[in-house]
């Protein structure tokens, strides 16, 4: 009899697993388009106004193609612009000259946001806080902030830097994403993993600005100042950020360790030769704890099994220091290669195991791969791997509960249209969170079992611009559907469902 029973205990268990969605209908999957070093876009610096949009929308289609649901854009490389500024000059990386403006004109932020929402994909402005300069030795637009303030730079190595400890350097890039937040309807502002430079033989040169705003720490501690530095930009970035427009989030994409463990007992059981804490002196998982930013998209560019940063375990460390915001997972695919000295990178199942296991931790939301133009190249069948395995389904980016909980109204009047067609209403609203930002279609076969959190039931996902869809042709029986519809508003919040219509399709 008990084993009779343990049976039934095993096989009830694995009915509730497999009848669970093999697709989750959250997640976040985002691709990095560079705009220096490792360039994505433009491919060349001077390429004409229509060859930057041609590439643009290549790029985006691609992407959208694979799946993907966001774009990580960007924007403010070294202290200049891929937008028109008053503040800073047009970046050399767009037309090979500082401070020239594209000609014919055009905004290509605007173009980049306009695209992608277009294609349901979000837009992330990705910003470097401190890079002044590439190469020092490179001339500088005439009307760059450097000239008017040289004691705000240092030098270091070869770049230039806006030096951290002063807090007028902190209050113009609070400047610089206010105007971009408050011009652009970007998604989210986004850091990647420079703060202060990974270090060189040579002390990185703030003396002074030690001497004069020291704060009280000694100079045994300097360190601690400095990451109260960074504390005190992420901090004021936030508060900038929300009070322009509360439902831009804010992300940062930090190197994937943040301390070993044989320096903190909190740290990873890893072997990094460079860390945030200490190396960047950015205190990552204090901003995530304190609520200061959003999603953390640490970049694990390992493999699993790594001896000294394993992939699986960074994940799960990871994991643990979520603190109820939102945690994704940056890939490496620059690294898949068939003539890698790694093996694991010339194998073709290391991204999709990677993507699989991330599945396995609900604390985790999701990827996002560093970089576009990898995606042109073989990369041992990963495109495919996406485009009819892991993404096959459309997924809808997480939800952001501490920034906006309330779902949109759903659709009024909401039937058919003529053939194969449905029409609705929505509802006004005047708080912008509240607003439809998109629609969600879904449909099942007459009759037969629905379930809104499996995404093998939605049909598309649309902006919110129209009051009116047709569908194609599903099969040449002209079976019987019911076709469902909800709002998503800014945030990804779901509406309640409409009732069923019911159509041939």
């Amino acid at each position: 009899m008990k084993y009779i029973l343990s049976l039934i205990v095993v096989f009830v268990l694995c009915l509730s697993v497999y009848s669970q969605p093999f697709y989750p209908k959250h997640e976040f999957r985002a691709v990095w388009v560079a705009t220096v070093v490792n360039i994505d876009w433009p491919s060349e610096p001077g390429l004409s106004t229509e060859g930057q949009k041609r590439e643009a929308i290549e790029i985006l289609n691609m992407h959208q193609r694979l799946g993907m649901n966001a774009v990580i854009l960007q924007v403010r490389p070294a202290a200049d612009a891929f937008y028109p500024s008053e503040l800073e000059p047009w970046t050399r990386y767009l037309t090979g000259v500082p401070g020239k403006a594209p000609d014919p004109f055009y905004d290509p932020l605007q173009f980049w946001i306009e695209e992608s929402h277009k294609r349901g994909m979000e837009l992330h402005a990705w910003l470097n806080p401190f890079r002044v300069a590439q190469n020092a030795d490179q001339p500088l637009a005439a009307n760059h902030i450097a000239f008017d303030h040289p004691e705000w730079i240092l030098k270091y190595g070869n770049l230039l830097y806006f030096d951290p400890g002063l807090p007028e350097t902190r209050e113009f890039v609070a400047e610089v994403v206010k105007d971009i937040v408050a011009r652009y309807d970007v998604d989210a502002i986004h850091f990647d993993d420079y703060f202060y430079p990974y270090p060189l033989e040579e002390e990185f040169p703030d003396t002074a600005s030690f001497a004069r705003y020291n704060r009280g720490f000694f100079p045994e501690n300097k360190a601690d100042w400095r990451r109260e530095n960074v504390d005190i930009i992420i901090k004021k970035l936030n508060e900038t950020i929300k009070a322009t427009k509360p439902w831009v989030k804010f992300g940062i994409s930090p190197f994937g360790v943040w301390r070993n463990k044989s320096d903190d007992p909190l740290g990873s059981d890893t072997r990094a030769g460079a860390t945030n804490y200490d190396d960047l002196y950015a205190n990552i998982i204090k901003w995530q704890e304190m609520g200061w930013i959003d999603y953390t998209l640490p970049q694990l560019y390992w493999q699993i099994g790594h001896p000294l940063v394993d992939f699986k375990l960074l994940c799960r460390w990871w994991r643990n220091h979520a603190y109820g915001r939102a945690m994704y997972i940056g890939h490496g695919v620059y690294k898949s290669n068939v003539n890698s000295n790694v093996p694991e990178w010339t194998q073709p199942g290391e991204l999709p195991a990677q993507v699989r296991y991330l599945r396995t931790i609900p604390e985790i939301g999701g990827s996002a791969f560093y970089s576009s133009k990898h995606f042109k190249r073989n990369l041992q069948g990963f495109q495919d791997s996406l485009t009819f395995d892991l993404y096959q389904r459309p997924a809808i980016v997480p939800p952001m509960r501490w920034i906006d909980n309330q779902p949109p109204a759903p659709v009024a009047k909401f039937k058919k249209r003529w053939w194969k067609g449905i029409k609705w209403e929505t509802a006004e609203a005047q708080n912008e969170m509240d607003k439809p930002w998109r629609y969600v279609i879904y449909i099942n076969e007459k009759e037969t079992r629905f379930d809104s959190s499996n995404p093998d039931f939605i049909y598309t996902i649309i902006p919110a611009k129209d009051d009116k869809f047709k569908f194609g042709r599903i099969n040449e029986d002209k079976k019987e559907y019911e076709v469902r519809m909800s709002v998503l508003d800014r945030l990804n919040n779901e509406s309640e469902l409409s009732e069923p219509v019911i159509l041939k399709l």
